[in-house]
């Protein structure tokens, strides 16, 4: 049996190492345009740090602020590592713009003042409540419901609700689960379980059932395989169900010729919403401005959601957005998270969850 002392201290250390490390789970690229016409003031490229620069995005950005005058170098991490890092940093910060990151992220940074206020062009263009109506630390871009998929073609009778699929032995070892609570989606998942399970006399504010369900749900899934993705493993045979973003299922229907389906529950299924903000002590304040007012534009966000699928909040965007993306997330009922609370509770309950129920 491991000691559980070693497994707390070798936790502390991955996460001091992530926290430091340039690039990171995200597949961090770094870029830059040609400079011709950067728009600079204090000089430099302009750092953005990001957890959304996989599958062409940050190649996509890194161009299209180039031909824009922007000089830009993305640096992309985890979302809990790319959080580690900014507040590691925040006494002597090297990025000058973050996005990417869910409220749950943009709500630790704004705690520990990494980020800075600032009201975009575009702030009128956006819901009110969507970003930070308090303080406007952080403001948002894109939306994504994080769903539990499955292929129709291959499955004609899915479980009725996720807590049958966690623990009905039937789907033991049929179903993907992610381990590394270094990323959003895996701790936005776990954040999702137990936000339905939450009691005050509970451990960690979490009710004895809620703990056993995690406790299945890791155990029971197949872990996730670095590097393979969820729909080439479900056309192998080898799981039939798995998380995904929303904004990825139709360009995995199209690639593995799949027809998703979605596991949703009564409560609904968690949202994130992709946020955008300048970080404290920016040494090109001027230029991290201006970059947030292109990069948070509708012309910009709407060429974003017709090249990725995605679904964006500027309500001028929405338009250029795919009609299927748009009914469908139409179709997803929203699950209430309090993400204010989460975010207090995230670390401990992550720490937990890595000690005692991830080999």
């Amino acid at each position: 049996m491991v000691d559980i002392r070693k497994k707390r201290w070798s936790l502390i250390g991955i996460t001091a190492i992530a926290a430091v490390a340039l690039t990171g789970c995200a597949g961090g690229e770094q870029s830059s345009g040609d400079g011709a016409g950067s728009v600079k003031d204090e000089g430099g490229k302009l750092i953005v740090y990001t957890n959304s620069n996989s599958d062409g995005r940050g190649e996509w950005i890194t161009e299209q602020a180039a031909d824009a005058g922007f000089e830009i170098e993305i640096v992309g991490l985890g979302g809990a590592d790319l959080t580690n890092r900014i507040i590691a940093e925040k006494n002597n910060p090297v990025g000058d713009v973050v996005f990417g990151l869910n409220n749950m992220f943009f709500e630790q940074l704004k705690s520990e003042k990494a980020i800075t206020a600032y009201e975009p062009a575009w702030n009128e263009e956006v819901p009110a409540n969507a970003g930070d109506p308090a303080d406007g630390a952080f403001w948002p871009l894109v939306e994504q419901a994080i769903v539990t998929v499955y292929d129709e073609n291959r499955v004609d009778s899915p479980p009725a609700d996720l807590e049958e699929l966690y623990t009905d032995k039937s789907y033991e070892g049929r179903y993907e689960v992610n381990p590394a609570l270094g990323q959003a989606t895996p701790q936005l998942v776990l954040a999702s379980i137990l936000t339905e399970n939450l009691d005050k006399s509970g451990d960690l504010g979490v009710s004895d059932k809620g703990w056993d369900l995690v406790k299945s749900y890791y155990a029971n899934g197949s872990p996730a395989v670095e590097g393979t993705d969820l729909y080439a493993r479900i056309t192998r045979d080898e799981v039939d169900y798995g998380v995904l973003p929303s904004s990825g299922i139709e360009a995995r229907d199209a690639e593995y010729e799949t027809k998703t389906g979605t596991i949703v529950p009564d409560y609904g299924v968690p949202y994130v919403t992709e946020q955008i903000a300048q970080i404290t002590g920016t040494g090109n304040e001027k230029q991290a401005q201006e970059f947030i007012d292109w990069f948070g534009s509708a012309e910009v966000q709407g060429d974003f959601a017709k090249e990725f699928n995605a679904m964006p909040v500027n309500e001028k965007a929405v338009e250029s957005a795919n009609p299927e993306v748009i009914e469908l997330m139409k179709s997803l009922p929203r699950q209430d998270i309090d993400f204010g609370f989460v975010s207090e509770n995230l670390g401990a309950w992550v720490e937990k969850v890595t000690l005692e129920y991830i080999g």
